[in-house]
């Protein structure tokens, strides 16, 4: 098979990235703005796409890519992508999986950190005169906690990993995909336990589960009055998991201590978001794996493989795998 080697970048990448696939002979078309006309036209001769988050691949659009054959995202996830549809056209769809892992722990592991130590009001309270506030006791201790794990992937086990070793932290987790032989490589350190069990024991739960139409509100109101008044929630996975306006409402109703959010149900956040109103909830721009290294990391994975592509190589990392034995 023949390639051309086009390729469309709908968003600029990183350097490093672009070069890499300059130097791999590829013909790069490049979009002035990444709307859906502009990338439907140049979609037209592309036999690839490098795709980041700025536009979401629709059936209507990839029914201009009459050419493509493969879209390879820089992120982890796939979910600016209509996979069936993708499949049905027999493009392969993969993604920069496992890249950003340590990004988002540690992302989500300052969170922890930030929210238990009392940062956020004890930075106001210095900067607003009142140097006092050290005498009420206003942080708690990491150590000893129990963290509680909403699935237990690449990213929810690495940020175990790292709080079961620095803070001697009892680690549960909720993972009902997870098969069995998997868990029992962790028993030694992981108690995996139901729901229910998980809202109640932990200090803290960490969200690591991809948003779908079952954990869609899945963290819902009802969901957050089994949790502990002490506990925290983070959420460094995809906006929708957490069913905001019940979050605000369990802030408002003191059923929860504080809440760290990267992600929310609409991006950007909303100017009528209650969650802005409530001080205890702290929110980052879904930057969790948006650090210089990781970025790099991701668009170079991310290039790596469409060029591995047309050179014949093993497709990796492939969310819709049945295109691969078709092709066979």
């Amino acid at each position: 098979m023949g390639f051309k080697r086009t390729v469309l970048l709908p968003q600029p990448i990183e350097q490093e990235a672009d070069q890499y696939l300059q130097d791999a002979g590829c013909n790069i078309i490049r979009c002035n703005s990444c709307t859906f006309e502009e990338v439907g036209e140049k979609l037209k001769e592309a036999e690839a796409v490098v795709l980041r988050t700025g536009i979401k691949f629709t059936k209507e659009l990839l029914a201009k890519g009459t050419n493509l054959k493969v879209i390879s995202r820089t992120g982890a996830g796939v979910d600016n992508v209509d996979l069936e549809a993708a499949t049905e056209q027999g493009i392969i769809v993969s993604s920069s999986l496992g890249a950003n892992t340590e990004s988002v722990a540690e992302h989500a592991l300052t969170m922890m950190l930030t929210l238990i130590k009392n940062i956020k009001r004890l930075d106001n309270e210095v900067r607003s005169g009142n140097f006092k506030i050290r005498y009420t006791n206003p942080s708690n201790d990491m150590t000893g906690k129990t963290l509680g794990l909403l699935g237990f992937g690449r990213i929810g086990s690495r940020l175990a990993e790292m709080c079961h070793t620095i803070f001697q932290a009892k680690i549960i987790a909720f993972d009902e995909y997870l098969p069995v032989e998997v868990q029992k490589k962790f028993e030694s350190w992981v108690k995996f336990v139901d729901y229910e069990t998980l809202l109640k024991e932990a200090d803290f739960i960490s969200i690591h589960v991809p948003l779908t139409p079952e954990t869609r509100n899945m963290v819902d109101y009802n969901s957050m009055k089994k949790m502990k008044k002490s506990a925290f929630l983070i959420n460094t996975s995809r906006g929708g998991i957490i069913n905001e306006a019940d979050l605000a409402k369990a802030m408002k109703e003191g059923l929860l201590s504080g809440a760290g959010l990267d992600v929310f149900d609409k991006e950007p956040i909303e100017e009528n978001n209650p969650l802005l109103e409530i001080d205890n909830v702290l929110m980052t721009p879904h930057t969790a794996a948006l650090t210089e290294e990781c970025v790099v990391r991701m668009a170079m994975e991310g290039v790596k493989r469409v060029v591995a592509y047309f050179e014949g190589k093993e497709s990796t990392n492939v969310a819709n795998p049945e295109v691969l034995k078709r092709q066979k």
